[in-house]
């Protein structure tokens, strides 16, 4: 892309206020009245910590002020550094943060006019901080003070290397108030955080499905190395067998159930010297972050081992290759593939994404299942009452993307919520159809039904008419969806 940058700035509309707090009246009151702001809605309390209403006694809030005394929002700029994990077990946000801390063009998004909330003199200080998410197809502006959990005078959650550098603590914050508390932040799947961050689309993969041959394992390298390259934000996890196998170190250096985020997917060059410049040996190579920080990959490849020792200075340079206990390591693309079993993309679309000549289009549409509307999965009789949308694929033939996302229960977690068990089914619809559908016609895709947040499916379908029925499994759960349909002619959603 030409222009990257203006591309995805256009994805960020205006953000609403949360809970109708306005960051600039706020601040505003605040420098008048020679105050600190102190958050009615996201108070220093128990319940800020766990839905529960429990917390250890030992916790005490404090500003950054009052841990550090030359407190800083950034500290040389963001990067992926800047998020440890703490006590919390928020892997899956903590390595969406660091993909996101790797694009500036992002990073400005989420974090609005972070020059202004700089601690400094000329910017007037007022313990008052926001951030913008993205939640159900709406950019909402969330407010926070800098009171933050701390345990013997340190940061409990996540916290920056720079122990002056408080943005991702404060990100943190932002992002737990969205879902009642920090406990909430508990489990995930990192491309939900990456959605938030950014408006997306998440997309899950599961390894084994292209590590049959190495025809299938060359394209789903290019489909990561082509990801990276538009700007797609990208983790991968390994799985865990058990309660007990949940952060358990592997031999190798890599920990279970655990998200890291991938920073680099590459080709590298084999040789050195003058004649490195006409070996076409080349090794398929990916980066990772573990977003505990120092715990890293120990074999071959690995930070100092003398793989390294095959490839040139400027091919090094060229990689950003560095030996530092930073969380930050290479590994080739068939070691990937030997340990980790999924991975979490996050497609920043109306780029040139997946494939290089591709503009993609959005059909949109904000929806619920309501007593009448919620008819359950193709099981049951009421299917047909679930909410029906038709669009159009106008190419002869083209690649379609479908993305239904439920509203993240975790926000009612106090109310005993969990999420639904939500899926889609897409069948043919006649040319000229333009009521709803009162018989099953023929089955284009039916896609697995699973109480993620969100159900994602990329087709190839000829030209014609198609009508998708989101749905929950059974019948009669209300709740909020949004539909998002993606083809290289705009698919306008109707009914």
């Amino acid at each position: 892309m030409d222009n990257i940058s203006g591309v995805i700035s256009g994805l960020f509309e205006s953000a609403t206020p949360y809970k109708n707090q306005k960051y600039s009246q706020l601040k505003k009151d605040c420098v008048g009245a020679n105050r600190l702001f102190e958050d009615p809605v996201f108070p220093p309390v128990a319940s800020s910590l766990s839905y529960t209403g429990y917390a250890p006694r030992d916790i005490v809030w404090k500003r950054p002020g009052e841990i550090v005394s030359d407190p800083k929002f950034f500290d040389a700029g963001a990067s992926a550094d800047d998020f440890a994990q703490g006590s919390l077990g928020n892997c899956w946000f903590v390595a969406a943060c660091a993909c996101i801390a790797e694009d500036k063009s992002l990073l400005k998004k989420i974090v609005p006019d972070f020059e202004e909330q700089e601690w400094s003199k000329d910017h007037k200080y007022a313990g008052i901080f926001h951030f913008h998410f993205w939640q159900m197809g709406e950019w909402i502006d969330v407010v926070i003070d800098d009171r933050l959990p701390t345990r013997n005078g340190e940061l409990v959650y996540v916290q920056s290397r720079s122990k002056n550098e408080f943005w991702s603590a404060l990100l943190e914050k932002a992002y737990a108030k969205i879902f009642g508390d920090y406990d909430s932040l508990k489990g995930g799947q990192a491309k939900d955080a990456m959605v938030d961050m950014t408006g997306g689309v998440g997309e899950g993969l599961e390894l084994k499905d292209y590590t049959k041959t190495p025809e299938d394992r060359l394209k789903l390298f290019k489909i990561l190395r082509k990801s990276k390259e538009h700007h797609s934000l990208i983790s991968a996890a390994i799985p865990v067998t058990s309660a007990s196998d949940m952060e358990a170190q592997l031999s190798c250096g890599l920990i279970k159930g655990h998200a890291y985020s991938v920073t680099a997917v590459k080709k590298v060059r084999l040789g050195k010297g003058l004649m490195s410049h006409f070996n076409k040996e080349k090794i398929l190579m990916i980066r990772c972050r573990n977003p505990w920080g120092g715990t890293e990959w120990k074999g071959a490849w690995s930070d100092g081992s003398p793989e390294w020792q095959q490839i040139s200075s400027s091919e090094k340079k060229d990689m950003g290759l560095t030996f530092d206990e930073d969380g930050d390591f290479w590994m080739t693309f068939d070691d990937f593939l030997t340990y980790f079993t999924s991975m979490d993309i996050c497609h920043i679309l109306n780029t040139s994404l997946i494939t290089f000549h591709k503009s993609w289009k959005e059909g949109k549409a904000f929806g619920e299942w309501k007593k009448e509307k919620c008819g359950g999965c193709p099981n049951f009789q009421t299917f047909l009452n679930n909410p029906q949308f038709v669009f159009d694929v106008e190419l002869e033939e083209d690649e379609v993307m479908v993305s239904l996302e439920q509203w993240d229960k975790r926000i009612d977690k106090e109310l005993g919520k969990e999420n639904d068990t939500i899926g889609f089914y897409i069948m043919k619809a006649d040319v000229n159809r333009k009521y709803r559908m009162h018989d099953k016609l023929e089955k284009v895709h039916s896609g697995t039904y699973s109480n993620a947040r969100n159900q994602f499916s990329r087709l190839d379908l000829p030209q014609g008419r198609y009508c998708v029925i989101p749905s929950t499994f059974e019948p009669n759960y209300p709740g909020r969806f949004l539909l998002r349909v993606y083809a290289d002619k705009s698919p306008d959603l109707n009914f």
